[in-house]
């Protein structure tokens, strides 16, 4: 059998197995969270560091901040995890404090809301519960599971059900959450 000499080759070496992230180390310390719309990412902080980056999905209108229930914006600004649902259609879900103030106010001037809507919405902020979610402005807004391979929510930002399940345990009810377009 006649020695053939190796042909240099174009394609790219198999690459390695990609290894999972070591375990968050918990408690997470002050915990945050930055949502970035455009990038498709959330990172997660712990002390002031990223601990981690997971791809989202947004809802299916997802360049505008969200004005009103059924628009299929994902909302933008400051929030915190107002609930906790182990029991999700979407398997796990972290319920986000939408409509914040700055919702309620827009809705309030828009005449989307009462002025009595609108200082439920801000009580609730102010003393760092779940604000009313059943007004003209939506509610409801989650991070849950159910993938990442297209922007199919309502609303909502969806994860990996491995990342939602990583970070449902990880976070805390009050962890702030800041959403930028």
């Amino acid at each position: 059998m006649p020695i053939v000499a190796a042909q240099p080759s174009n394609k790219p070496a198999p690459s390695a197995p990609a290894r999972p992230p070591a375990p968050l180390k918990l408690p997470l310390v002050a915990p945050q969270i930055v949502i970035s719309k455009s990038a498709r990412r959330l990172e997660l902080y712990s002390d002031g560091r990223i601990v981690r980056i997971y791809t989202i999905a947004l809802g299916l209108n997802p360049t505008d901040d969200k004005e009103r229930q059924g628009d299929r914006r994902t909302p933008e600004g400051d929030f915190y995890i107002c609930m906790k649902n182990d029991r999700s259609q979407f398997y796990l879900s972290l319920g986000l404090s939408y409509p914040n103030e700055e919702a309620a106010e827009r809705g309030l001037h828009a005449g989307l809301i009462t002025q009595a809507q609108h200082d439920a919405i801000v009580r609730a902020i102010q003393h760092k519960q779940r604000p009313p979610w059943n007004t003209p402005l939506g509610g409801e807004v989650m991070l849950h599971g159910g993938g990442t391979g297209t922007d199919w929510t309502w609303g909502c930002i969806a994860l990996a059900n491995a990342d939602i399940k990583e970070l449902f345990d990880a976070i805390p009810n009050g962890t702030p959450v800041h959403i930028e377009h």
